[in-house]
């Protein structure tokens, strides 16, 4: 990387780039990989390919919202602490504030028409995630036994079920690298370093730890509703892997089954969450607004937003320290250098299923969703135009369907 690249930024810089994504990336924890890859590395330059797919890999080994993991890194990286937390703000934000309103009775996205802005971007999604795929294959799976790596890991993701598929191909990724990427030449790799001091890891560790076996504790010992509420989302957040749709069945026993709130009312905030940029994760402050236990309203939805996230972002700190003295051997490096390209078949795997299969439904739909891979790739296009362009077209497809 050049002196350009490993300039830092500020915080107000990381905030004002994560709100445009926070309000234009659709399409769920995969998409947004693409949409963070597009702003940041091919555009900003904040960091190269090599390593964002360390941060990748890195997130998908930990339980949490994979990335919103990855947008805390990336603001961590370019802004320090301050950058971490504008990150996440900005990119939480505009969905946040969208579902809480949706909470106290707005109705939205109803009909044809909003069917069909549902649809589209999907399909956006679509050419979004095959743009990113493509752009990381060329840098992290240059030589054919890395190329071998990603295909062997988009098998095990779409061949073994649930988000362990995805683990599972990580992993054997890195034990490729191991053996077989030590000799591969890779002299303009840099080392992804994170301003996270030892003691601060620890620290994080410990009270990822104390909260997630002491709130169940304390909120048995006392009988609090709030203490049950924030341990409710706090324990879905910190036992999911993956995060995105990973994350709704946790919430379901937390919040449904208890009778806190109604399966209907569940089912409905989860449409709306498909419908809002930004991470599924969100939904939390749909339920805060309505859950029982709580304190309900802007509170209840700022309570389970903190609640849900932070066990992620904790972890994130916790392991960072270590990462950065490892991250420097040459054996970690070959084992990232696998890792890397077992991403890049992650990526692909999702983007068959569920985007693609849920996606194109029609030959419509190929087409739109053709087109703006096209705009993003040929005309370079910036991301949130295509994204209008896309809605649009899948409102238009909606009508005339």
């Amino acid at each position: 990387m050049n002196s350009q690249q490993l300039e830092k930024g500020s915080a107000g810089e990381v905030f004002k780039v994560f709100l445009k994504l926070g309000l234009t990336s659709f399409g769920g924890p995969i998409a947004h990989l693409g949409y963070f890859r597009t702003e940041l590395v091919d555009r900003r330059r904040w960091l190269d390919d090599q390593q964002y797919g360390q941060l990748v890999a890195l997130s998908q080994f930990l339980p949490g919202p994979a990335s919103s993991q990855v947008g805390f890194g990336l603001g961590l990286h370019r802004a320090g602490m301050r950058g971490a937390l504008a990150a996440f703000l900005a990119f939480t934000l505009p969905s946040a504030v969208v579902l809480a309103v949706f909470a106290f009775g707005a109705s939205l996205f109803s009909g044809p028409v909003g069917t069909g802005l549902l649809s589209g971007l999907k399909i956006v999604a679509v050419a979004i995630i095959a743009q990113a795929v493509l752009g990381m294959a060329k840098n992290l799976t240059p030589d054919r036994t890395r190329a071998a790596i990603a295909v062997v890991a988009a098998g095990s993701a779409l061949l073994v079920a649930g988000t362990f598929g995805q683990i599972l191909a990580i992993v054997l990724g890195a034990l490729a690298g191991y053996f077989w990427c030590r000799d591969l030449e890779n002299t303009s790799a840099t080392a992804l370093h994170f301003p996270v001091s030892k003691a601060m890891g620890i620290s994080c560790l410990l009270l990822f730890a104390v909260l997630l076996f002491g709130l169940p504790v304390l909120a048995l010992a006392t009988g609090w509703d709030l203490v049950a509420f924030i341990d409710a989302f706090y324990r879905s957040g910190a036992l999911v892997f993956g995060g995105g749709h990973v994350v709704l069945p946790l919430l379901q026993s937390a919040v449904v089954d208890p009778g806190l709130i109604s399966s209907q009312e569940f089912l409905t905030g989860y449409g709306a969450a498909q419908a809002v940029p930004g991470p599924l994760f969100t939904f939390a402050a749909f339920l805060g607004v309505l859950v029982e236990s709580g304190p309900g309203g802007a509170l209840g939805a700022l309570i389970a937003l903190l609640a849900i996230f932070l066990p992620g972002f904790l972890l994130l700190l916790g392991v960072l320290p270590y990462w950065n003295r490892v991250s420097h051997w040459p054996a970690a490096r070959a084992i990232m250098r696998g890792a890397n390209a077992a991403v890049v078949g992650v990526l692909a795997a999702a983007l068959y299923n569920p985007v693609f299969t849920s996606a194109i439904t029609s030959a419509s739909a190929f087409v739109l969703a053709l087109a703006c891979f096209v705009l993003l790739t040929a005309w370079k296009m910036a991301p949130w135009i295509v994204v209008a362009i896309g809605a649009l077209g899948g409102m238009l497809l909606g009508v005339v369907a």
